[in-house]
Protein backbone atom coordinates (compact mmCIF):
# COMPACT_ATOMS: atom_id res chain seq x y z
CA UNK A 1 0.00 0.00 0.00
CA UNK A 2 1.14 3.53 -0.74
CA UNK A 3 2.06 5.64 2.24
CA UNK A 4 -0.51 8.36 2.84
CA UNK A 5 0.91 11.89 2.81
CA UNK A 6 -0.42 15.42 2.97
CA UNK A 7 1.64 16.47 -0.05
CA UNK A 8 0.04 18.87 -2.52
CA UNK A 9 1.13 20.31 -5.86
CA UNK A 10 0.11 23.95 -6.18
CA UNK A 11 0.48 26.73 -8.73
CA UNK A 12 0.60 30.35 -7.55
CA UNK A 13 0.93 33.37 -9.87
CA UNK A 14 2.17 36.57 -8.22
CA UNK A 15 2.36 38.37 -11.57
CA UNK A 16 1.22 37.74 -15.13
CA UNK A 17 -2.35 36.60 -14.47
CA UNK A 18 -5.06 39.16 -15.23
CA UNK A 19 -2.32 41.18 -16.95
CA UNK A 20 0.16 40.86 -19.79
CA UNK A 21 3.65 41.30 -18.40
CA UNK A 22 5.36 41.22 -14.98
CA UNK A 23 5.44 37.42 -14.86
CA UNK A 24 6.22 35.74 -11.54
CA UNK A 25 4.93 32.17 -11.22
CA UNK A 26 5.45 29.72 -8.36
CA UNK A 27 5.09 25.98 -8.11
CA UNK A 28 4.89 24.48 -4.63
CA UNK A 29 5.15 20.90 -3.46
CA UNK A 30 4.63 19.33 -0.05
CA UNK A 31 2.24 19.70 2.89
CA UNK A 32 0.77 23.13 3.57
CA UNK A 33 3.05 23.63 6.58
CA UNK A 34 6.27 22.77 4.75
CA UNK A 35 6.10 23.45 1.02
CA UNK A 36 9.11 23.67 -1.25
CA UNK A 37 8.91 26.23 -4.03
CA UNK A 38 10.20 26.63 -7.56
CA UNK A 39 9.97 30.08 -9.16
CA UNK A 40 9.38 30.50 -12.90
CA UNK A 41 10.31 33.92 -14.33
CA UNK A 42 10.80 37.23 -12.52
CA UNK A 43 9.66 40.00 -14.85
CA UNK A 44 8.71 43.65 -14.99
CA UNK A 45 5.99 45.75 -16.50
CA UNK A 46 6.26 49.41 -17.41
CA UNK A 47 4.73 52.59 -16.08
CA UNK A 48 2.15 54.71 -17.87
CA UNK A 49 0.33 58.02 -17.40
CA UNK A 50 -1.09 56.75 -14.11
CA UNK A 51 2.42 56.33 -12.62
CA UNK A 52 4.17 59.68 -13.19
CA UNK A 53 7.91 59.39 -12.74
CA UNK A 54 7.80 55.57 -12.57
CA UNK A 55 9.08 53.68 -15.62
CA UNK A 56 9.53 50.18 -14.14
CA UNK A 57 7.12 48.14 -11.99
CA UNK A 58 7.91 44.75 -10.44
CA UNK A 59 5.74 42.12 -8.70
CA UNK A 60 5.68 42.11 -4.90
CA UNK A 61 7.35 38.88 -3.70
CA UNK A 62 6.44 39.38 -0.01
CA UNK A 63 4.75 35.96 0.15
CA UNK A 64 8.08 34.25 -0.51
CA UNK A 65 9.80 35.71 2.55
CA UNK A 66 10.81 32.82 4.79
CA UNK A 67 9.74 30.17 2.24
CA UNK A 68 12.07 27.43 0.98
CA UNK A 69 12.91 28.35 -2.63
CA UNK A 70 14.80 25.62 -4.47
CA UNK A 71 15.52 27.56 -7.66
CA UNK A 72 14.43 30.19 -10.17
CA UNK A 73 13.96 28.93 -13.73
CA UNK A 74 13.80 31.50 -16.55
CA UNK A 75 11.89 30.56 -19.70
CA UNK A 76 13.32 33.29 -21.96
CA UNK A 77 14.94 36.73 -21.92
CA UNK A 78 12.10 39.19 -22.46
CA UNK A 79 11.93 41.95 -19.86
CA UNK A 80 8.54 40.80 -18.60
CA UNK A 81 10.20 37.49 -17.67
CA UNK A 82 13.71 38.43 -16.44
CA UNK A 83 13.64 42.21 -15.99
CA UNK A 84 13.00 42.22 -12.22
CA UNK A 85 15.87 39.91 -11.25
CA UNK A 86 18.20 42.79 -10.38
CA UNK A 87 15.58 44.23 -8.04
CA UNK A 88 14.10 41.09 -6.49
CA UNK A 89 16.79 38.40 -6.39
CA UNK A 90 17.98 39.53 -2.95
CA UNK A 91 14.50 38.77 -1.60
CA UNK A 92 14.65 35.20 -2.94
CA UNK A 93 18.37 34.28 -2.90
CA UNK A 94 17.99 31.11 -4.93
CA UNK A 95 20.04 29.74 -7.86
CA UNK A 96 19.05 30.84 -11.36
CA UNK A 97 18.68 28.41 -14.28
CA UNK A 98 18.58 29.57 -17.92
CA UNK A 99 19.68 28.57 -21.40
CA UNK A 100 22.83 30.30 -22.78
CA UNK A 101 21.29 33.30 -24.59
CA UNK A 102 19.03 34.12 -21.65
CA UNK A 103 21.90 33.60 -19.20
CA UNK A 104 24.08 36.08 -21.11
CA UNK A 105 21.45 38.81 -20.77
CA UNK A 106 20.77 37.93 -17.13
CA UNK A 107 24.45 38.46 -16.36
CA UNK A 108 24.17 41.98 -17.78
CA UNK A 109 21.25 42.70 -15.47
CA UNK A 110 22.96 41.30 -12.42
CA UNK A 111 26.11 43.24 -13.26
CA UNK A 112 24.14 46.49 -13.55
CA UNK A 113 22.56 45.75 -10.16
CA UNK A 114 25.98 45.09 -8.62
CA UNK A 115 25.10 41.56 -7.51
CA UNK A 116 26.64 39.36 -10.21
CA UNK A 117 29.21 37.89 -7.81
CA UNK A 118 26.48 37.00 -5.29
CA UNK A 119 24.24 35.00 -7.63
CA UNK A 120 24.63 31.37 -8.64
CA UNK A 121 23.63 31.27 -12.33
CA UNK A 122 23.59 27.85 -13.98
CA UNK A 123 23.48 27.59 -17.77
CA UNK A 124 21.22 24.80 -18.97
CA UNK A 125 21.69 23.48 -22.52
CA UNK A 126 18.76 23.57 -24.92
CA UNK A 127 16.64 20.55 -24.11
CA UNK A 128 18.50 20.11 -20.82
CA UNK A 129 17.09 19.20 -17.42
CA UNK A 130 17.28 20.52 -13.86
CA UNK A 131 16.54 18.60 -10.66
CA UNK A 132 15.06 20.75 -7.92
CA UNK A 133 13.95 18.46 -5.11
CA UNK A 134 10.48 17.19 -6.05
CA UNK A 135 10.61 19.09 -9.36
CA UNK A 136 12.37 17.52 -12.34
CA UNK A 137 12.36 20.23 -15.00
CA UNK A 138 13.13 19.70 -18.70
CA UNK A 139 13.50 22.57 -21.15
CA UNK A 140 11.26 22.11 -24.20
CA UNK A 141 12.21 24.07 -27.32
CA UNK A 142 9.54 26.56 -28.44
CA UNK A 143 9.38 29.44 -30.92
CA UNK A 144 8.63 33.02 -29.92
CA UNK A 145 9.80 36.55 -30.75
CA UNK A 146 13.16 36.06 -29.02
CA UNK A 147 15.97 33.53 -29.16
CA UNK A 148 15.85 30.35 -27.06
CA UNK A 149 12.30 30.39 -25.70
CA UNK A 150 11.57 27.38 -23.55
CA UNK A 151 8.54 25.57 -22.26
CA UNK A 152 9.04 23.66 -19.03
CA UNK A 153 8.05 20.04 -18.49
CA UNK A 154 7.80 19.90 -14.70
CA UNK A 155 7.56 16.35 -13.39
CA UNK A 156 6.55 15.79 -9.76
CA UNK A 157 5.40 12.77 -7.72
CA UNK A 158 1.82 14.03 -8.12
CA UNK A 159 1.91 14.57 -11.88
CA UNK A 160 3.48 16.50 -14.75
CA UNK A 161 2.82 20.18 -15.47
CA UNK A 162 3.65 21.67 -18.85
CA UNK A 163 4.39 25.39 -18.43
CA UNK A 164 4.46 26.75 -21.98
CA UNK A 165 6.06 30.14 -21.35
CA UNK A 166 5.54 32.51 -24.29
CA UNK A 167 5.32 30.65 -27.58
CA UNK A 168 3.90 30.25 -31.07
CA UNK A 169 4.15 27.60 -33.78
CA UNK A 170 6.51 28.73 -36.54
CA UNK A 171 7.70 26.35 -39.23
CA UNK A 172 10.23 28.96 -40.45
CA UNK A 173 11.61 30.62 -37.32
CA UNK A 174 14.76 32.06 -39.07
CA UNK A 175 16.67 31.77 -35.76
CA UNK A 176 16.56 28.62 -33.63
CA UNK A 177 14.58 25.42 -33.98
CA UNK A 178 10.87 24.88 -34.53
CA UNK A 179 8.54 24.23 -31.61
CA UNK A 180 9.22 20.67 -30.46
CA UNK A 181 5.81 19.17 -31.06
CA UNK A 182 7.27 15.68 -30.77
CA UNK A 183 8.49 16.28 -27.22
CA UNK A 184 5.15 17.79 -26.23
CA UNK A 185 3.25 14.88 -27.78
CA UNK A 186 5.48 12.48 -25.84
CA UNK A 187 4.53 14.30 -22.65
CA UNK A 188 0.90 13.92 -23.62
CA UNK A 189 1.40 10.18 -24.13
CA UNK A 190 2.89 9.90 -20.63
CA UNK A 191 0.09 12.02 -19.19
CA UNK A 192 0.02 15.76 -18.48
CA UNK A 193 -1.78 16.74 -15.31
CA UNK A 194 -1.98 20.47 -16.11
CA UNK A 195 -0.90 22.92 -18.79
CA UNK A 196 -0.20 26.53 -17.77
CA UNK A 197 -0.49 28.32 -21.08
CA UNK A 198 -0.06 31.68 -22.84
CA UNK A 199 -3.40 33.44 -23.55
CA UNK A 200 -2.28 36.62 -25.33
CA UNK A 201 -3.87 35.98 -28.76
CA UNK A 202 -6.78 33.78 -27.74
CA UNK A 203 -9.25 36.12 -29.49
CA UNK A 204 -7.32 35.98 -32.80
CA UNK A 205 -8.38 33.33 -35.31
CA UNK A 206 -5.89 31.38 -37.37
CA UNK A 207 -2.13 31.40 -36.73
CA UNK A 208 0.35 34.10 -35.80
CA UNK A 209 2.44 33.78 -38.95
CA UNK A 210 6.03 32.89 -39.71
CA UNK A 211 9.22 34.85 -39.27
CA UNK A 212 10.34 33.41 -42.59
CA UNK A 213 7.41 35.21 -44.20
CA UNK A 214 8.53 38.46 -42.57
CA UNK A 215 12.02 37.99 -44.01
CA UNK A 216 10.59 37.71 -47.52
CA UNK A 217 8.23 40.68 -47.05
CA UNK A 218 11.04 42.86 -45.70
CA UNK A 219 13.35 41.94 -48.57
CA UNK A 220 10.66 42.83 -51.11
CA UNK A 221 9.88 46.17 -49.43
CA UNK A 222 13.46 47.31 -48.78
CA UNK A 223 14.72 46.37 -52.25
CA UNK A 224 12.31 48.85 -53.83
CA UNK A 225 13.23 51.89 -51.71
CA UNK A 226 15.69 54.71 -52.35
CA UNK A 227 17.12 57.04 -49.76
CA UNK A 228 17.85 56.35 -46.11
CA UNK A 229 15.87 53.61 -44.36
CA UNK A 230 15.27 53.23 -40.64
CA UNK A 231 13.60 50.10 -39.26
CA UNK A 232 12.12 50.12 -35.78
CA UNK A 233 11.66 46.77 -34.05
CA UNK A 234 12.08 45.15 -30.66
CA UNK A 235 15.78 44.62 -30.07
CA UNK A 236 15.06 41.33 -28.29
CA UNK A 237 13.67 39.81 -31.50
CA UNK A 238 16.90 38.41 -32.89
CA UNK A 239 15.03 36.65 -35.72
CA UNK A 240 13.54 39.98 -36.81
CA UNK A 241 16.94 41.63 -36.65
CA UNK A 242 18.33 38.78 -38.73
CA UNK A 243 15.52 39.21 -41.29
CA UNK A 244 16.08 42.96 -41.57
CA UNK A 245 19.87 42.66 -41.78
CA UNK A 246 19.70 40.07 -44.57
CA UNK A 247 17.06 42.10 -46.42
CA UNK A 248 19.37 45.12 -46.21
CA UNK A 249 22.39 43.15 -47.46
CA UNK A 250 20.36 41.65 -50.30
CA UNK A 251 19.51 45.22 -51.34
CA UNK A 252 23.14 46.40 -51.26
CA UNK A 253 22.84 48.18 -47.92
CA UNK A 254 24.96 48.05 -44.79
CA UNK A 255 23.43 48.18 -41.32
CA UNK A 256 24.04 50.68 -38.53
CA UNK A 257 22.68 49.89 -35.06
CA UNK A 258 20.94 52.67 -33.12
CA UNK A 259 20.09 52.15 -29.48
CA UNK A 260 21.84 50.55 -26.54
CA UNK A 261 19.54 47.50 -26.56
CA UNK A 262 20.44 46.74 -30.18
CA UNK A 263 24.12 46.50 -29.28
CA UNK A 264 23.40 44.45 -26.13
CA UNK A 265 21.18 41.90 -27.88
CA UNK A 266 23.46 41.47 -30.90
CA UNK A 267 26.36 40.81 -28.53
CA UNK A 268 24.29 38.14 -26.78
CA UNK A 269 23.24 36.62 -30.10
CA UNK A 270 26.80 36.43 -31.41
CA UNK A 271 27.91 34.95 -28.08
CA UNK A 272 25.74 31.88 -28.74
CA UNK A 273 26.55 31.62 -32.46
CA UNK A 274 23.73 33.63 -34.02
CA UNK A 275 24.23 36.47 -36.54
CA UNK A 276 27.57 34.88 -37.36
CA UNK A 277 27.59 35.25 -41.15
CA UNK A 278 26.56 38.87 -41.61
CA UNK A 279 28.70 41.85 -42.55
CA UNK A 280 30.12 43.97 -39.72
CA UNK A 281 27.83 46.73 -38.52
CA UNK A 282 28.81 50.28 -39.49
CA UNK A 283 30.40 52.36 -36.78
CA UNK A 284 28.87 55.74 -35.97
CA UNK A 285 31.71 57.42 -37.81
CA UNK A 286 31.10 55.33 -40.93
CA UNK A 287 27.33 55.82 -40.74
CA UNK A 288 27.71 59.61 -40.76
CA UNK A 289 29.29 59.56 -44.23
CA UNK A 290 27.85 56.39 -45.79
CA UNK A 291 25.85 56.90 -49.04
CA UNK A 292 22.16 57.35 -48.26
CA UNK A 293 21.02 54.66 -50.73
CA UNK A 294 23.40 52.13 -49.17
CA UNK A 295 22.55 52.36 -45.47
CA UNK A 296 19.84 51.00 -43.17
CA UNK A 297 19.49 52.03 -39.55
CA UNK A 298 18.18 49.33 -37.20
CA UNK A 299 16.61 51.27 -34.34
CA UNK A 300 15.08 50.88 -30.90
CA UNK A 301 12.00 52.88 -29.99
CA UNK A 302 9.19 51.44 -32.10
CA UNK A 303 6.79 52.01 -29.18
CA UNK A 304 7.52 55.74 -29.02
CA UNK A 305 9.77 55.54 -25.94
CA UNK A 306 10.98 59.07 -25.29
CA UNK A 307 14.69 58.30 -24.88
CA UNK A 308 14.98 55.59 -27.54
CA UNK A 309 16.68 56.03 -30.90
CA UNK A 310 13.62 56.63 -33.09
CA UNK A 311 12.26 59.36 -30.82
CA UNK A 312 15.60 61.13 -30.93
CA UNK A 313 15.59 60.84 -34.72
CA UNK A 314 12.09 62.33 -34.83
CA UNK A 315 13.16 65.17 -32.54
CA UNK A 316 16.29 65.83 -34.62
CA UNK A 317 18.58 65.19 -31.65
CA UNK A 318 20.15 61.86 -32.64
CA UNK A 319 23.94 62.28 -32.99
CA UNK A 320 24.17 60.15 -36.15
CA UNK A 321 20.82 59.65 -37.89
CA UNK A 322 19.11 62.38 -39.91
CA UNK A 323 15.91 61.49 -41.76
CA UNK A 324 13.97 63.82 -44.03
CA UNK A 325 12.04 64.04 -47.27
CA UNK A 326 12.68 61.02 -49.49
CA UNK A 327 13.66 58.79 -46.55
CA UNK A 328 11.71 55.89 -45.04
CA UNK A 329 10.84 54.45 -41.61
CA UNK A 330 9.51 50.90 -41.31
CA UNK A 331 7.74 49.87 -38.09
CA UNK A 332 8.25 46.11 -37.84
CA UNK A 333 6.46 45.63 -34.53
CA UNK A 334 2.98 45.58 -33.08
CA UNK A 335 1.40 48.42 -31.13
CA UNK A 336 1.44 47.39 -27.48
CA UNK A 337 -1.89 48.43 -25.87
CA UNK A 338 -1.36 51.68 -23.98
CA UNK A 339 1.33 52.94 -26.35
CA UNK A 340 -1.01 54.21 -29.06
CA UNK A 341 -0.56 57.89 -28.18
CA UNK A 342 3.23 57.79 -27.91
CA UNK A 343 3.56 55.87 -31.19
CA UNK A 344 1.16 58.27 -32.89
CA UNK A 345 3.16 61.28 -31.76
CA UNK A 346 6.39 59.66 -32.94
CA UNK A 347 4.96 58.87 -36.35
CA UNK A 348 3.48 62.38 -36.69
CA UNK A 349 6.90 63.93 -36.05
CA UNK A 350 8.57 61.68 -38.61
CA UNK A 351 5.85 62.37 -41.17
CA UNK A 352 6.23 66.11 -40.58
CA UNK A 353 9.87 65.76 -41.63
CA UNK A 354 8.73 64.22 -44.91
CA UNK A 355 9.65 60.66 -43.90
CA UNK A 356 7.43 57.99 -45.45
CA UNK A 357 6.06 55.50 -42.91
CA UNK A 358 5.38 51.77 -43.31
CA UNK A 359 3.39 49.73 -40.77
CA UNK A 360 1.84 46.28 -40.70
CA UNK A 361 -1.57 47.83 -41.37
CA UNK A 362 -0.61 49.14 -44.79
CA UNK A 363 2.11 46.55 -45.52
CA UNK A 364 0.87 43.18 -44.17
CA UNK A 365 3.65 40.71 -43.58
CA UNK A 366 6.34 43.03 -42.19
CA UNK A 367 5.42 41.94 -38.66
CA UNK A 368 3.97 38.82 -37.05
CA UNK A 369 3.07 38.17 -33.43
CA UNK A 370 5.17 36.00 -31.13
CA UNK A 371 2.13 34.54 -29.35
CA UNK A 372 -0.24 31.72 -30.37
CA UNK A 373 -3.56 32.38 -32.08
CA UNK A 374 -6.54 30.05 -31.75
CA UNK A 375 -5.45 27.40 -34.25
CA UNK A 376 -2.06 27.16 -32.55
CA UNK A 377 -3.70 26.82 -29.14
CA UNK A 378 -5.85 24.00 -30.53
CA UNK A 379 -2.71 22.26 -31.83
CA UNK A 380 -0.98 22.63 -28.46
CA UNK A 381 -3.91 21.05 -26.64
CA UNK A 382 -3.93 18.23 -29.20
CA UNK A 383 -0.26 17.61 -28.44
CA UNK A 384 -0.29 17.93 -24.65
CA UNK A 385 -3.80 16.62 -23.83
CA UNK A 386 -3.74 17.98 -20.25
CA UNK A 387 -6.32 17.10 -17.64
CA UNK A 388 -6.34 20.70 -16.35
CA UNK A 389 -6.10 23.97 -18.28
CA UNK A 390 -4.62 26.94 -16.41
CA UNK A 391 -4.61 30.01 -18.67
CA UNK A 392 -2.07 32.72 -17.85
CA UNK A 393 -0.33 35.67 -19.55
CA UNK A 394 -3.48 37.64 -20.31
CA UNK A 395 -6.08 40.07 -19.06
CA UNK A 396 -9.20 38.68 -17.40
CA UNK A 397 -11.06 38.49 -20.70
CA UNK A 398 -8.18 36.54 -22.25
CA UNK A 399 -8.03 34.01 -19.42
CA UNK A 400 -11.79 33.41 -19.44
CA UNK A 401 -11.93 32.96 -23.23
CA UNK A 402 -8.93 30.61 -23.06
CA UNK A 403 -10.80 28.54 -20.45
CA UNK A 404 -13.84 28.46 -22.74
CA UNK A 405 -11.70 27.26 -25.64
CA UNK A 406 -10.14 24.52 -23.47
CA UNK A 407 -13.61 23.39 -22.40
CA UNK A 408 -14.73 23.27 -26.03
CA UNK A 409 -11.69 21.12 -26.81
CA UNK A 410 -12.72 18.59 -24.18
CA UNK A 411 -10.28 19.48 -21.39
CA UNK A 412 -11.78 18.15 -18.16
CA UNK A 413 -10.94 21.04 -15.80
CA UNK A 414 -10.20 24.75 -16.19
CA UNK A 415 -8.95 27.17 -13.53
CA UNK A 416 -8.44 30.90 -14.16
CA UNK A 417 -6.48 32.33 -11.22
CA UNK A 418 -5.81 35.96 -10.49
CA UNK A 419 -2.46 37.07 -9.08
CA UNK A 420 -2.34 35.78 -5.51
CA UNK A 421 -4.72 32.84 -6.08
CA UNK A 422 -3.18 29.55 -5.01
CA UNK A 423 -4.37 26.69 -7.22
CA UNK A 424 -4.17 23.11 -5.97
CA UNK A 425 -3.45 20.94 -9.00
CA UNK A 426 -3.24 17.66 -7.10
CA UNK A 427 -4.48 15.63 -5.36
CA UNK A 428 -8.17 15.90 -6.09
CA UNK A 429 -10.01 18.26 -8.43
CA UNK A 430 -8.18 21.47 -9.37
CA UNK A 431 -9.38 24.41 -7.30
CA UNK A 432 -8.33 27.72 -5.79
CA UNK A 433 -7.59 26.93 -2.14
CA UNK A 434 -6.07 30.16 -0.82
CA UNK A 435 -5.37 33.81 -1.58
CA UNK A 436 -1.97 35.19 -0.62
CA UNK A 437 -0.61 38.76 -0.61
CA UNK A 438 0.29 40.03 -4.05
CA UNK A 439 0.74 43.41 -5.65
CA UNK A 440 3.22 45.74 -7.27
CA UNK A 441 6.37 47.55 -6.27
CA UNK A 442 7.44 50.68 -8.13
CA UNK A 443 11.04 51.49 -9.01
CA UNK A 444 11.05 55.15 -8.00
CA UNK A 445 14.19 57.20 -7.49
CA UNK A 446 16.39 54.11 -7.61
CA UNK A 447 14.47 52.32 -4.84
CA UNK A 448 11.48 50.00 -4.50
CA UNK A 449 8.35 51.59 -3.05
CA UNK A 450 4.82 50.29 -2.57
CA UNK A 451 2.18 51.17 -5.12
CA UNK A 452 0.32 53.08 -2.39
CA UNK A 453 3.39 55.11 -1.44
CA UNK A 454 2.89 58.72 -0.44
CA UNK A 455 5.36 60.14 -2.98
CA UNK A 456 3.52 58.74 -5.99
CA UNK A 457 0.14 59.60 -4.51
CA UNK A 458 1.23 63.23 -4.10
CA UNK A 459 2.73 63.23 -7.61
CA UNK A 460 -0.53 62.03 -9.10
CA UNK A 461 -2.45 64.61 -7.08
CA UNK A 462 -0.12 67.41 -8.14
CA UNK A 463 -0.31 66.38 -11.81
CA UNK A 464 -4.06 67.10 -11.90
CA UNK A 465 -4.54 69.68 -9.14
CA UNK A 466 -1.33 71.70 -9.00
CA UNK A 467 0.65 72.97 -6.02
CA UNK A 468 0.40 76.07 -3.83
CA UNK A 469 3.36 77.15 -1.72
CA UNK A 470 2.81 79.80 0.96
CA UNK A 471 5.40 81.21 3.36
CA UNK A 472 5.32 83.85 6.09
CA UNK A 473 6.98 84.75 9.40
CA UNK A 474 5.41 84.79 12.86
CA UNK A 475 6.78 86.68 15.82
CA UNK A 476 6.86 85.42 19.39
CA UNK A 477 3.22 86.33 19.90
CA UNK A 478 2.10 84.43 16.78
CA UNK A 479 1.48 87.54 14.69
CA UNK A 480 2.34 87.69 10.99
CA UNK A 481 5.29 90.07 10.65
CA UNK A 482 6.21 89.57 6.97
CA UNK A 483 4.66 89.62 3.55
CA UNK A 484 2.75 86.45 2.72
CA UNK A 485 4.57 84.91 -0.25
CA UNK A 486 2.30 82.82 -2.49
CA UNK A 487 3.63 80.64 -5.31
CA UNK A 488 1.56 78.48 -7.67
CA UNK A 489 2.66 75.52 -9.80
CA UNK A 490 0.34 74.04 -12.39
CA UNK A 491 -2.63 76.32 -11.75
CA UNK A 492 -4.29 78.19 -14.63
CA UNK A 493 -4.15 81.90 -15.41
CA UNK A 494 -6.12 83.89 -17.94
CA UNK A 495 -7.20 87.40 -18.89
CA UNK A 496 -10.41 87.08 -16.91
CA UNK A 497 -8.64 85.75 -13.81
CA UNK A 498 -4.91 86.62 -13.72
CA UNK A 499 -2.92 84.31 -11.49
CA UNK A 500 -1.36 87.20 -9.58
CA UNK A 501 -4.78 88.58 -8.60
CA UNK A 502 -5.93 85.17 -7.45
CA UNK A 503 -2.79 84.69 -5.33
CA UNK A 504 -3.21 88.12 -3.74
CA UNK A 505 -6.73 87.13 -2.74
CA UNK A 506 -5.50 83.85 -1.31
CA UNK A 507 -2.83 85.69 0.71
CA UNK A 508 -5.55 87.79 2.30
CA UNK A 509 -7.43 84.64 3.29
CA UNK A 510 -4.26 83.19 4.82
CA UNK A 511 -3.79 86.33 6.90
CA UNK A 512 -7.39 86.19 8.09
CA UNK A 513 -7.30 82.54 9.09
CA UNK A 514 -3.95 82.82 10.93
CA UNK A 515 -4.96 85.94 12.81
CA UNK A 516 -8.24 84.23 13.71
CA UNK A 517 -6.54 81.29 15.42
CA UNK A 518 -6.39 81.13 19.20
CA UNK A 519 -2.98 82.05 20.68
CA UNK A 520 -2.29 78.42 21.62
CA UNK A 521 -2.96 77.26 18.05
CA UNK A 522 -0.71 79.98 16.59
CA UNK A 523 2.15 78.57 18.67
CA UNK A 524 1.69 75.14 17.03
CA UNK A 525 3.16 74.88 13.51
CA UNK A 526 1.01 71.85 12.66
CA UNK A 527 -2.17 73.66 13.67
CA UNK A 528 -1.19 76.69 11.57
CA UNK A 529 -0.35 74.55 8.53
CA UNK A 530 -3.61 72.59 8.77
CA UNK A 531 -5.68 75.76 9.03
CA UNK A 532 -3.91 77.34 6.05
CA UNK A 533 -4.26 74.17 3.95
CA UNK A 534 -7.99 73.98 4.65
CA UNK A 535 -8.73 77.56 3.65
CA UNK A 536 -6.53 77.43 0.52
CA UNK A 537 -7.97 74.14 -0.73
CA UNK A 538 -11.51 75.44 -0.23
CA UNK A 539 -10.72 78.74 -1.96
CA UNK A 540 -8.91 76.98 -4.83
CA UNK A 541 -11.93 74.78 -5.38
CA UNK A 542 -14.03 77.92 -5.84
CA UNK A 543 -11.50 79.67 -8.11
CA UNK A 544 -10.07 76.86 -10.27
CA UNK A 545 -12.19 73.80 -9.47
CA UNK A 546 -8.98 72.25 -8.14
CA UNK A 547 -7.78 71.13 -4.71
CA UNK A 548 -3.99 71.59 -4.97
CA UNK A 549 -1.30 70.27 -2.71
CA UNK A 550 -0.58 73.03 -0.19
CA UNK A 551 2.92 73.44 1.23
CA UNK A 552 3.05 75.95 4.12
CA UNK A 553 6.39 77.31 5.36
CA UNK A 554 6.17 79.00 8.76
CA UNK A 555 9.22 80.99 9.93
CA UNK A 556 9.47 81.78 13.65
CA UNK A 557 11.21 84.96 14.76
Amino acid sequence: MKKQTNDELVFLPLGGSNEIGMNLNLYGYGPESNRQWMVVDVGVTFGDLSTPGVDVIVPDPAFLEGEKILGIVLTHAHEDHIGALGWLWARMKAPLYATPFTAYLIRDKLREAGILDQVKLIEVPLGGSVDLGPFQVTMVTMTHSIAEPNGLAIKTPLGTVFHTGDWKIDDEPVVGEVTDGGAISALGDEGVLAMVCDSTNVFVDGVAGSEGGVARAMTKLISGLKGRIAVGCFASNVARMDSVIRAAEASGRRVSLAGRSMHRITAAAKHVGMLSDIKPFLTDEEARVWPEDEILYLCTGSQGESRAALSRVAEGTHPVIRLGRGDHCIFSSRVIPGNELSIGRLQDKLADKGVRLYTEKDHPGIHVSGHPCRDELKQMYAWARPQISVPTHGMRRHLMEHANLARDLGIQEQVTPRNGDMVRLAPGPASIIDEVPSGRLYVDGGMLVTEQGEALRERRHASTNGILVVSFALDGRGKIVSDIDMRAIGLPSGDERPLGDALDGLAERVEQVVNGLKPQARDDDDAVEQAVARVLKKASQQIWDRRPIVETIVLRL
